[in-house]
């Protein structure tokens, strides 16, 4: 009989939820959107870090096509001096500039001319960064209980940041899930 990868079901578009006893600081309480997932590594986004850098500082173009807030999402602390962009297109013609990653959400070339892409996409977003996953580093750390894989919604990439996204997406899943969504910031206060 063949064992299920602790990698099985991460793929573009799912959502790695921090487990609430991940130690690493970059990743505490975070809910990262994967971008891509293959033998070589994976690569995402952090969707619940904004950043206090507005857009119109560092990328006025884009700042008015932008959701709210319009400030720059900390994407992870792999190439922070980079941006990505996630952006959901509109239903019709696929623009150039931008490429699909899962359903209505996919990547903006930040290159191009925001008023080219204005009228197909419906709402985008600016990462500076993004986290990322030697070949097999993601699977062992879901097997150690780092991260747990869910299923994601377009509305998590573009979700108001004044609302707690990681203890949202583990109370929509039920069951054990939900249950970690009480779980203390910081358990030495029980």
């Amino acid at each position: 009989m063949c064992a299920l990868r602790p990698d099985a079901g991460v793929e573009p578009g799912v959502l790695l939820v921090a487990s609430p006893t991940l130690g690493d600081a970059n990743f505490a309480r975070t809910v990262i959107y994967v971008l891509d997932h293959h033998g070589e590594g994976s690569v995402g986004v952090v969707l619940n870090r904004p950043s206090q850098v507005t857009l119109l500082d560092v990328l006025p173009q884009w700042c008015d096509l932008a959701t709210q807030p319009r400030t720059l999402f900390v994407g992870g602390p792999v190439e922070t001096n980079a941006a990505l962009c996630l952006a959901e297109i509109r239903p019709g013609p696929r623009p150039d500039g931008w490429t699909s990653v899962a359903g209505p959400v996919g990547l903006a070339d930040l290159d191009a001319d925001p008023g080219l892409l204005a009228t197909a996409l419906a709402q985008l977003r600016i990462f500076a960064g993004y986290s990322g996953w030697s070949g097999g580093q993601l699977a062992e750390e879901i097997a150690q209980g780092a991260w747990m894989v869910v299923a994601g919604r377009t509305g998590d990439v573009f979700a108001d940041p004044g609302v707690d996204l990681w203890r949202g997406v583990l109370r929509r899943q039920g069951g054990r899930l939900a249950l970690l969504a009480t779980y203390t910031e910081d358990p030495t206060l029980n």
